[in-house]
């Protein structure tokens, strides 16, 4: 990989850029504090992501047991049967909040009793590698920092954006339906226009007051205290407004993200910054920076969609010409994989990948398959920017044999940890499940059909039912992740080629940092048997690691459908 030149710029350098003199001496003044503060009470430790790493994503009550602390028994189900393959865990907003599942923060620096406390945190962090999100676009409206703005608490001022309902905001790129200006009325009777990017619940912080960035600082270095090594900065790409422009990838936003790095580093170097940005692929990637100064994982948002596209059209013509253009600009970054969150699967990431017949027919068969889509407002009318379905039922009818809903949904996952990067993993990808319509008719929110809460008796049950579509997939998954972890050729940051096999198989060949070690993987996206001879990749025989089989450099290969195999020199 190339290494970009990089010329470090020093904190008060990157203040000048956002504010004013005056406000960049007095930004400084209180960072280097803050800095101070927090270097007596965070004790820095060497980390390094490896193949070891997979994360898992899970609310904090994704699991509950009668009179437990959600949390703890969360603990309970990753102590008892995850510990040996997943190392890492992000506990989606696990903090006060009043919409969205979490994404609406009343208080940054409280647990939500529902779920447990600070306690239950520490003793996940203590066995679990911790990422925590950053929800540092928005605050809930019933925050203190909201409530004290609106009662014109001078401390407050600024922290927020009140336009003038006139302002001509025609250029702002909206990810949602709802109106970009919610009316607030103060304690004295004053109505103001609040800036609300994603809903009238989350009322959008103004960066542009350098004490806002200050507060938000403090948060996250509380997080680290608390034992978070990755956090994740959600909905990163609308953190800076100017009017006139489309609010969206600014330079102040990509200088403010390599500030808030550079000083977090100042304190724990070994914390990882993750940047959610749900966009076309090209503007996702330019989160890296030069790749030393700005996110060191960035999601690959391409992948879940192309995956559902390669499974229904049987065909991976779009997902490798794709894959052929990632590149990195140091062997620093990394991308972070996966193929379900607690959000939809995004269509923004795929603009320019995919066709609008391509947009229509994964649209199409998501509703067939019982999920929903939701759309936004561009110039061009209403357009689908995300499927609200379980993965399982993006890639097969709800219908269809329990055996083909195995294979095509193992195969998706397999590719997920065979891509570069690190992988990410949502609970319910691990499990198998499928839409949650209940949940849906009691929320009316769509993302609400991939969210389900489980008891913890009742998952087990399912778990340990020989039948069982959940005891099947996630026993499958667990070996999956155990030969990944104890392969050298899966590290996140070693060298890494995507080949032309065959339009019906996506293959990645992916090499140990030292390259001593290497793993060509092959995975059968079509529901056919197949059979090809393998390219000029080694002299050597090679052993399909998930067969136990071995197979000479000229012998043709035969995969079955929806077979994967990883094939070690």
């Amino acid at each position: 990989m190339e290494d970009i030149h990089y010329e470090p710029r020093t904190i008060h350098q990157r203040l000048e850029t956002l504010y004013s003199k005056e406000d960049s001496k007095e930004a400084a003044k209180l960072l280097d504090a803050l800095i101070k503060k927090y270097k007596q009470r965070i004790t820095s430790s060497e980390y390094h992501l490896s193949e070891k790493d997979t994360i898992l994503i899970s609310y904090g009550d994704q699991v509950q047991h009668p009179g437990e602390a959600p949390l703890e028994t969360l603990k309970l189900f990753l102590d008892k049967y995850l510990k040996e393959v997943i190392n890492s865990v992000h506990i989606l907003p696990f903090y006060p909040y009043s919409s969205d599942d979490g994404f609406s923060v009343i208080n940054y620096s409280e647990v939500d009793p529902k779920m447990g406390s600070w306690k239950e945190i520490k003793e996940i962090s203590d066995n679990y590698r911790l990422m925590v999100d950053g929800v540092i676009n928005h605050i809930s409206q019933y925050s203190h920092w909201f409530k004290a703005y609106l009662a014109g608490d001078e401390e407050y001022a600024d922290f927020f954006i009140d336009m003038d309902p006139t302002s001509d905001l025609s250029q702002v790129v909206r990810p949602r339906e709802t109106p970009l200006l919610s009316e607030f009325v103060d304690t004295n009777g004053k109505i103001h226009n609040i800036w609300t990017t994603f809903s009238r619940d989350q009322v959008d912080l103004n960066y542009a007051n350098y004490k806002v960035l200050i507060a938000v600082l403090d948060a996250m270095f509380y997080y680290v205290e608390k034992g978070a090594i990755l956090i994740r900065f959600d909905a990163i790409a609308f953190i800076w407004k100017e009017v006139g422009t489309p609010c969206v990838h600014l330079p102040q936003t990509h200088e403010l993200i390599q500030l808030m790095r550079e000083v977090i580093h100042k304190v724990a170097p070994e914390v990882i910054i993750i940047t959610e940005t749900n966009v076309p692929h090209d503007e996702n990637i330019s989160y890296f920076g030069s790749g030393k100064d700005e996110a060191q994982m960035v999601y690959n948002f391409a992948l879940p969609p192309l995956l559902a596209h390669s499974i229904l059209q049987e065909d991976t013509t779009a997902i490798t010409f794709w894959a052929k253009t990632l590149t990195l600009p140091t062997d620093k970054v990394c991308f972070f994989n996966f193929s379900a969150s607690h959000d939809g699967c995004g269509l923004r990431p795929v603009t320019g990948l995919l066709t609008d017949d391509d947009f229509d027919a994964l649209v199409q068969n998501t509703i067939s398959n019982g999920g929903l889509v939701s759309y936004r407002d561009t110039p061009a009318g209403k357009r689908p920017y995300e499927l609200n379905c379980s993965f399982m039922n993006i890639l097969s009818h709800p219908d269809d044999e329990n055996s083909l809903k195995v294979k095509r949904m193992l195969l998706t996952q397999g590719v997920v940890l065979a891509m570069p990067g690190i992988p990410g993993i949502y609970f319910h990808s691990l499990v198998g499940s499928q839409n949650y319509h209940a949940g849906v008719k009691l929320s009316g929110i769509n993302r609400t059909i991939n969210r389900e809460k489980f008891n913890y008796d009742y998952l087990v049950d399912l778990l340990n039912e020989d039948s069982s579509i959940e005891r099947i997939i996630f026993s499958a998954y667990r070996r999956l992740i155990s030969i990944r972890i104890n392969e050298k050729a899966f590290n996140p940051f070693g060298k890494f080629k995507f080949l032309d096999i065959n339009k019906k198989v996506f293959a990645v060949l992916k090499h140990s940092l030292d390259e001593s070690e290497s793993i060509l993987a092959l995975h059968n996206f079509s529901n056919d048997t197949i059979s090809f001879l393998l390219p000029d990749v080694s002299k050597k025989e090679l052993k399909d690691l998930l067969s136990n089989t071995n197979i000479k450099q000229n012998e043709n290969v035969t995969m079955q459908p929806y077979q994967m195999m990883w094939l070690k020199f």
